[in-house]
This record gives structure tokens, sequence and C-alpha cells, in this order.
């Protein structure tokens, strides 16, 4: 059955930098490549991190010198917010990302997932997990915090699946219909795609409205030529309510998904058939 077409595609050089807005891509078993291809590491807390922790990242964005191919990740060349660039392979690239994070960070490419310790979570800086957990989702007292039940049991050791830099799953999906439902809900508010990051913005057909994609679950969607296994929804973090180009930083957009999407906006996916997808391509529920 189809049920719409893909709009935009995105891939992120650096997690938690704003990404490029691609024509078309080629999805593999990893997503896009190079999608997610460097990350800050933050050496006092001893962890891989991203906007969560380092909001400034969201007001940066990045692109790469060249294209990503045969697993390698090429150098990226980033805009800080003041508009400056800086490239990763600048002398003093992690002095100046330690100055806008206010942390001492570095700036690294993938490794290889043998290198766990890379990827290992440090301690939490608030020794109260709950509140650690509401720092990081950006929840208030009276919210309710997300089930991480249905995580897998690694995300509590490593800060991402080993060998990658995502957050959980390499495809993230999302609706034009949803983002419209949510600004009926909050008008004040700006629900712009690039607050929430996917890989795939969907413009369903012009019957369907609300949040569409969580009935997904569980079922394939062919996007184009890739088809994607639809896994969960995508839970939302602080990250959301962050300022990130020329969007303020705005609450409210948070308050909003908790409120009236059960904390969740899109979802998650792995690719069950690798293939091209570009903008117009049809998708379709198999």
């Amino acid at each position: 059955m189809i049920i719409g077409h893909v709009v935009e595609v995105w891939r992120y050089p650096v997690k938690s930098m704003g990404g490029e807005s691609l024509p078309r891509a080629s999805f593999g078993a990893f997503g896009i490549p190079g999608d997610r291809g460097w990350a800050l590491r933050d050496e006092d807390a001893g962890e891989v991190r991203g906007a969560k922790k380092l909001p400034a990242l969201m007001q940066c964005a990045a692109r790469y010198d060249a294209e990503p191919a045969d697993g390698r990740i090429p150098p990226v060349t980033m805009t800080l917010p003041d508009g400056a660039t800086l490239r990763s392979g600048d002398a003093d690239a992690a002095v100046r990302l330690s100055a806008l994070t206010g942390r001492r960070v570095t700036l690294w490419p993938l490794q290889p997932p043998e290198r766990a310790e890379h990827y290992r979570r440090g301690l939490p800086d608030d020794p109260d997990m709950e509140a650690e957990l509401r720092q990081i989702f950006g929840r208030l007292p009276d919210e309710p915090l997300p089930d991480l039940s249905t995580l897998p049991p690694e995300l509590f050791e490593y800060t991402s699946p080993l060998g990658t830099y995502f957050d959980l799953l390499p495809v993230h999906l999302l609706t034009t219909a949803s983002l419209r439902a949510l600004a009926a809900k909050n008008p004040a508010a700006r629900f712009d795609v690039r607050r929430f990051r996917p890989n795939v913005l969907i413009e369903p057909g012009a019957a369907v409205n609300g949040l569409i994609e969580t009935d997904w679950c569980g079922r394939s969607l062919r996007v184009g030529g890739a088809v994607f296994a639809i896994a969960m929804p995508t839970m939302r973090c602080s990250m959301t309510a962050q300022a990130t180009a020329d969007l303020p930083k705005d609450p409210s957009v948070l308050r909003t998904i908790v409120r009236d999407a059960n904390q969740n906006l899109g979802v998650y996916a792995t690719v069950q058939q690798v293939g091209d997808v570009e903008i117009g391509d049809q998708v379709e529920i198999i």
C-alpha cells in the first residue's frame, strides 16, 4: 500500500551537529554511509557525548569534504555558531571545540567495534540516576521518564552500538503529518524538521493525518529502492528544545511531545534491503 513520498533526505557528518540535505542517498546495512561518522568525546567524563550534554553542538553544522565510500570516513568542515569554519584536521580543532562546549573534548572519526573502550560509558554527572535521566531527557518533575527497558542491554554499558555513533539504530524516519499534528497542538512553536534530525522525511497522502509512524512498528516500509524494518518509536530528549540554526531554544516543543505524543516522535528502523532513496520516491507499506 503506497502511503506517501520522500520529501527530504538527510545525513549528519558529526553527531549532534546540523546535517547535509541530500537529493539522494544509498542506504547500506548501517544506513547512509558517513551518517554520524564523527563525534566528540568528553575527556573529563571519559565518554563520547552529543548535544544531550553538549547543547552548543546543535548550533553548529558539518559537511564532508569528500563523499564517504568503502567504509572510509573523510574529513569534515564544521561551521561554528559565529560563522567561523573549522576542519577536522586543524591542529586547534579540539581547543576550539572545547571552548565552544565548555568541556575538554576531542573529535573522533568512527572507531572499529573492537575498540570497545572508546564507546564505553563514563560515570554519570549526577550520582542520582533519576536526576541524571531527567537532565538527559529534559523532563520536568511531573513528567514521566521514557521506558528504557525496551533498549538493548549493551546501551547501558556503551554510548552507542559498537562501531557506530548512533543513539540506537541506523535509520530514523519522520512524517510531515506528525509535525503538523504537533504544530496544531502548539501553534506558537516551530516544529521544524531540523529539530528532530531524521534521515528521511516523508509526506503522506493528503487524507493522512496525525502521529502515524507508530502504526508502522513491526512492519516493513519500502522507500525507493530500500526496505526498512520499523523497530520502535523514537524517544525524544532535551535536544528537541535546544536552539539550532535559526530556531530558538523552545522547551514548549518537548512539553508538547511528552504531553501529546506519548514522549515519541518518528520511528527508528534497520535496513532490511539495501538500496537508493531519493526525493520524490514512493513510500509503501509491505
